[in-house]
């Protein structure tokens, strides 16, 4: 018998699960079976799998999306029937350092108080910053936060860290606390599964470890909309499922207004931008929460993005020449101009501090338009969320912003602390 059952989950990312399959197989460490689970990827990943490693990995193909939490769970429940004393997470995304695999198994061997290790993430474009080396659960924000995120790596970060939780792209987990705690939460569909599954290891009593010599690269930054709202719908209703279950009883006030004043600045933004795909995801995710709807999402929860571009069209028709005072945000600048391009319109744009006869528009870049003191109109302002405060309708949007809050709260809360308490008490 293996020591170790590796079990990768895939969905149609036919080129990187094959060079992720490699970078297993080229471990030092080599006292393990690897299960390839694909999750009904419509690329050719499966037939891909087959033609390159046939008998080298075990092949899962499971008929449908069951989700990264079901997908796991498919190669897991069976690498857990052939005994492995260790199993492994491994995401398709990830390419593991030779010692990646070898070094979490040593570290389990020799601390038997650790339940669960991950390895130190780093970013694939950028393998000097580290994208993750475990989180901690912040409870008086209700958020995670990332331990070293993006931090350059010069060799001075601890050996290892014992933390809240370990990203599930590269995680051993021993088969004894799975026979306590069982498989990864499989209700999640996707996100907080694994922050769900550190945080059951904790209730168990054992400790979550990232291990600093057991380094991977993974391709998978932060997780954006880029067609449609399928991961803004997941990542809210299992965030707010997450502290629902978990925060102390005399924090639940308090959860409810962090966690109501989260979704009314998304819902006002979408107002305001003429955006309402992202606001019905997020609200509907947050119904579903509070009524402990979990699994694959139902109908008419997932939207395709709805990006206005009037209000750029606007300002480009109001003026030929700007100037951007981006103050710190150069990004920002950079693609606002690429969206003038983009939209046909030819603007000079202007240093700041460049003098010239002709009129200039402003524009100038903040935090949050909702938060500003100048309604002056003077400038245009916008801010990191693309809301822009140009128009008489834009200054009301700011001056109505702070009661509207104070009245989506005081509406929503009961709601949310009554079906929080109905939840608790099944």
């Amino acid at each position: 018998m293996k020591k170790v059952g590796i079990v990768i989950c895939n969905y149609n990312k036919v080129d990187y699960i094959l060079n992720c399959i490699q970078s297993i197989l080229e471990s030092r460490f080599q006292d393990f079976d690897l299960y390839v689970v694909d999750n009904g990827s419509t690329d050719g990943s499966a037939e891909a799998i087959r033609q390159k490693y046939g008998q080298q990995v075990e092949l899962i193909a499971n008929s449908e999306n069951l989700g990264g939490s079901g997908g796991f769970n498919s190669g897991l429940r069976k690498a857990f029937e052939k005994g492995y004393p260790y199993l492994m997470c491994v995401d398709n995304d990830v390419l593991a350092d030779e010692n990646a695999v070898g070094n979490l198994y040593d570290f389990l061997e020799n601390h038997p108080e650790a339940g669960m290790a991950g390895s130190k993430v780093y970013h694939m474009e950028e393998p000097d910053y580290v994208q993750q080396y475990g989180q901690k659960i912040d409870f008086d924000h209700f958020c995670t936060e990332v331990n070293y995120h993006n931090a350059y790596e010069d060799g001075s970060m601890p050996e290892y860290l014992y933390t809240d939780s370990v990203a599930a792209c590269s995680l051993m987990v021993r088969r004894s606390l799975i026979q306590e705690i069982g498989l990864m939460p499989e209700e999640n569909f996707l996100y907080w599964d694994d922050t769900e599954w550190c945080y059951r290891c904790h209730q168990a009593g054992y400790k979550v470890a990232a291990v600093g010599n057991s380094v991977v690269l993974h391709a998978m930054g932060a997780k954006k909309e880029l067609v449609n709202t399928f991961p803004t719908y997941y990542a809210w209703r299992n965030w707010i499922v997450f502290f629902i279950r978990h925060t102390p009883q005399e924090r639940m006030e308090t959860m409810a207004e962090q966690f109501l004043s989260s979704l009314f600045q998304i819902v006002y933004e979408g107002i305001h931008k003429g955006e309402e795909n992202r606001t019905k995801a997020v609200m509907l995710a947050y119904d579903d929460a509070i009524h402990g709807v979990m699994g694959k999402a139902g109908e008419n929860r997932i939207f395709p993005l709805d990006v206005n571009k009037e209000p750029y069209r606007r300002l480009f028709e109001s003026s030929s020449r700007w100037r951007i005072e981006d103050h710190g945000h150069a990004w920002w600048g950079q693609q606002l101009k690429e969206m003038a391009r983009e939209l046909g319109y030819q603007i000079q744009w202007l240093d700041e501090g460049e003098q010239t006869g002709e009129p200039v528009r402003t524009i100038c870049y903040c935090d949050d338009i909702f938060q500003l003191e100048d309604l002056s109109r003077q400038k245009v302002y916008m801010d990191m969320n693309d809301c822009i405060l140009e128009s008489e309708e834009d200054v009301l949007d700011v001056i109505n912003y702070n009661y509207s809050k104070r009245a989506f709260i005081q509406a929503q809360k009961p709601i949310f602390l009554q079906k929080v308490k109905e939840g608790r008490g099944k």
